[in-house]
This record gives structure tokens, C-alpha cells and sequence, in this order.
């Protein structure tokens, strides 16, 4: 009988695999490299986009496609992000998952060349897919371009823009939510689609656009209302700050309803798609109703 539950615990058991398997291989120099590394890569977390991508690729037929190297490369940009985002000069945050920062560990210059060292291995890791294949390198080009200047790093720069300019628009503020935040999303379904020849490419592409936007909606509501105990940082910052979020734009009660919408458009978005759609819908609810 299917388990929500159980089922995340399968496809993240499979990624901790390839994940432990990446530790076991990597051997950096000097030691304090190899440390600051993996001092954030085991932090914990979800693991939220390697396992819709896993989910993604057994529901449009690509689970045989070495998927599981995407979904590695995948984790590794997200946690340079990571990384970056907390730095004094981004967004300032001391803490990440109940834990001192990269830069509070390991000193801000190590931090931002941890940072770099996990996106270069990301794009080395794709790179060496490529050779499998046209659909392989376009679905490690799609990536590069979710998480490049067309993408996370443009959706950062303009919310840093907005900080430093007191600029509230709301035009501008979806701008950054879909890049920053959905864009990575985006790619952890849609990369699937492309290395099953384009199957539902455009529906599921849409799709974590869409997820992405209700991720960063209940993210914007629990930096409002949560505590540092279930969040493992430090709340209220986006306010601090000056952030341009959904709750500093619209409010916590108009968020709310915000997510609420785009909680049912990305169940709609799932009923054009044949096959058992179980795990992405139960996600979706994982997603609206989580409390960290």
C-alpha cells in the first residue's frame, strides 16, 4: 500500500547513496577545502529537488538514464547557493539548518571557494554525461541555464537590487521568485522530461515554476511566524533586511490565500499528466503544509 512517507524515504535513501558515494570519491587539498565541503553538503535538509527529480524521472520513464548524477549536480549548486546566500554581503545569516554557517565555521573566504568548488564539480559532473548522448547534454545545458545569469543568479541579484533600493514592486518581486527560487525547481522535474525525449517538458517545466513560487510563499510566512527551533535559522530576517518577499509586499493573511492558489494550480497542472501522479500531488501538500 503506497506511503507517502515510505516512498520519500526510497527516493531519498537512493540519492544518500549516490550523495555517499560522491564523499567517498572526493579528496580535496588542503584539508580545510575537503571539510567545508561536506560540512554543508551533510547538514541535513529535505533534500527536497533531488527527490522530485528522482519522483519526475520514474513518472516520465527516464529512472535508467543516470539520473541519479543529475540529481547529484543538482544538490551540489543548490548548496553553493546556500553557502553564498549567507554570507555577510548576501544575506547575512549566522546559522543554516540549526547549524552555524559555512562562513561562521570556516571564515568567509573559504566559504565563497567551498561555494565554488561545489558548482564546479556540479557542472563536471553533468559535463561528463554529456558524452552519453544529445538528450544528456541537453538536459545538463537546461540545468546550467536554470541555475546561471538567465536564472538563480539573476533572480539574486535582482533581490539584492531591491534590498539596497528600497524598491517594492510586484512585477519585480515575482522577477525573483521565479529565478531564484523556481528555476531550480524547475529543474528538477523537467530535466527528467528531456532525457525521455521531451515528455510532458512543458507541463512539468511549468510545474516547478509553479512549486517554486508556493515553496517560497510558505518560506516568506514561516521567516514571519517561525521560530529558530523548527526553522534552524534565524526568523524575521527577510524584515531586517529590507527584503522584497511575498509578506513584506502583500502581507502574511494575503499569503496565505496566495499559496492556497497556487497550491491547487499545481494539482491542475498534474491532472494533464498520464501515469501515477500519487507522490507529485502528496509533495505539493508537503510543500504548502510544511512547518520548516
Amino acid at each position: 500500500m503506497y506511503s507517502f512517507k515510505e516512498k520519500y524515504g526510497e527516493y531519498l535513501a537512493s540519492f544518500e547513496a549516490r550523495l555517499k558515494k560522491f564523499y567517498d570519491e572526493l579528496e580535496c587539498k588542503p584539508a580545510i577545502l575537503d571539510e567545508s565541503l561536506k560540512y554543508s553538503l551533510k547538514s541535513g535538509g529535505k533534500r527536497v529537488r533531488p527527490v522530485l527529480m528522482l519522483a519526475s524521472a520514474e513518472l516520465v520513464g527516464a529512472k535508467n538514464c543516470g539520473i541519479e548524477d543529475y540529481a547529484l549536480a543538482l544538490e551540489l549548486i543548490h548548496t553553493y547557493s546556500l553557502i553564498h546566500d549567507d554570507l555577510p554581503e548576501m544575506d547575512n545569516d549566522d546559522f543554516r539548518r540549526g547549524r552555524p554557517s559555512n562562513h561562521k565555521v570556516y571564515g568567509a573566504g573559504n566559504a565563497v571557494l567551498a561555494g565554488d568548488g561545489l558548482l564546479n564539480t556540479a557542472y563536471y559532473t553533468l559535463f561528463e554525461r554529456c558524452a552519453d548522448g544529445k538528450l544528456y547534454a541537453d538536459a545538463a545545458k537546461f540545468m546550467c541555464d536554470c541555475a546561471g545569469v538567465k536564472g538563480m543568479i539573476a533572480g539574486q541579484s535582482a533581490d539584492l537590487y531591491c534590498s539596497e533600493k528600497n524598491i517594492k514592486d510586484g512585477d519585480m518581486l515575482d522577477y525573483i521568485v521565479k529565478n531564484k527560487t523556481g528555476k531550480l525547481i524547475s529543474a528538477a522535474v523537467a530535466v527528467p522530461a528531456i532525457l525521455a525525449g521531451g515528455r510532458y517538458f512543458l507541463e512539468l517545466r511549468q510545474f516547478g515554476e509553479d512549486l517554486g513560487r508556493l515553496f517560497q510563499l510558505v518560506d516568506d510566512i514561516l521567516d514571519e511566524e517561525g521560530s529558530f527551533k523548527n526553522l534552524g535559522k534565524t526568523s524575521g530576517k527577510d524584515k531586517q533586511e529590507n527584503k522584497l518577499t511575498y509578506v513584506t509586499f502583500y502581507g502574511t493573511d494575503q499569503c496565505r490565500v496566495y499559496a492556497d492558489i497556487m497550491f491547487d494550480r499545481c494539482l491542475r497542472m498534474l491532472d494533464g499528466i498520464e501515469g501515477d501522479t500519487s507522490f507529485m500531488r502528496d509533495i505539493v501538500a508537503f510543500v504548502r503544509y510544511r512547518e520548516n
